[in-house]
């Protein structure tokens, strides 16, 4: 049986089109505002949701994205908060595709079997989990995968031929192709070698490869469409967020029409970006 994430995927490449997946951190400036930001996300373009999973100690994360984070945190976001608001979204949407992003920590101290059960049946797709390599796929790649979740792992520039294999293998649902070396937020993708990359990547896989990391804004966008499955945008979102905030951090009435007004713009770019990728 397909995952919301495998459909998504097929309906998109009948179209023609690259997919538009958001990245927003749970709880981030708070739990409600939160949730009235993902739901907004696919009314305004975003064909994918990427929830991350606030922790304290977020080693690949640039710092924007560190510092939704710690807003999160603070504002008292915690794992069971993030599934309920899964749930909540999901009896308005039942086709968006989410995927949890974080790391492990959380969900093992949340209890692997425990989370797996309750993330299923709070609604969510996919795991993308940074900090377990596929050396430690027992861990909770193999157990997602049985749980009926596809686990999406990261590829990167420094992600060799030799080396992809083990990263492809147990991967499910997307790769997700890191287009520059580094945090999150820190430079602007290069879409030649972007789609230099997606190709090598395609000819080890058959899964569509999404890209993240360093697009901000419409044309970055659509350039990084032309050659991926699909592209991801974060620490751009985020930042939108945090600039909407009063003094005193705190949501204001225009925070999620701001952010759904930066993901139209996305939308647009990604939709209209002409495709040059070949297929495998």
């Amino acid at each position: 049986m397909s995952t919301r994430i495998e459909k998504r995927f097929a309906k998109l490449k009948a179209e023609g089109r690259a997919a538009l997946v958001t990245f927003t951190m749970a709880g981030d400036p708070d739990t409600a505002t939160s949730l009235a930001v993902i739901k907004a996300l696919p009314k305004a373009g975003a064909d994918m949701l990427e929830i991350g999973m606030p922790f304290t100690d977020p080693m690949a994360d640039g710092p924007a994205i560190q510092a939704s984070g710690v807003r999160a945190l603070v504002a008292g976001q915690t794992m069971i908060k993030t599934l309920a608001m899964v749930r909540d979204f999901r009896a308005a949407d039942n086709d968006t595709p989410i995927v949890l992003m974080g790391y492990y920590n959380p969900i093992y101290i949340y209890g692997v079997d425990k989370f797996l059960v309750d993330a299923k049946a709070a609604g969510v797709d996919g795991l993308i989990v940074v900090d377990l390599p596929p050396e430690e796929d027992d861990e909770l790649c193999i157990p997602a995968l049985k749980a009926g979740l596809n686990f999406i792992r990261l590829a990167t520039p420094t992600t060799d031929d030799k080396r992809l294999p083990a990263v492809l293998n147990n991967t499910s649902g997307f790769v997700y192709y890191v287009s520059i070396t580094g945090i999150t937020g820190s430079a602007a993708p290069d879409p030649g070698k972007v789609s230099a990359a997606v190709g090598r990547i395609k000819k080890h896989t058959t899964l569509p490869v999404a890209v993240g990391f360093g697009v901000r804004d419409a044309a970055s966008a659509r350039a990084i469409a032309a050659g991926a499955d699909a592209v991801v945008v974060g620490s751009a979102l985020v930042e939108v967020v945090r600039k909407s905030l009063d003094k005193d951090g705190k949501a204001q009435a225009h925070t999620v029409k701001a952010v759904a007004e930066l993901v139209a713009e996305l939308a647009d770019g990604v939709r209209s970006a002409k495709r040059v990728m070949a297929t495998p």
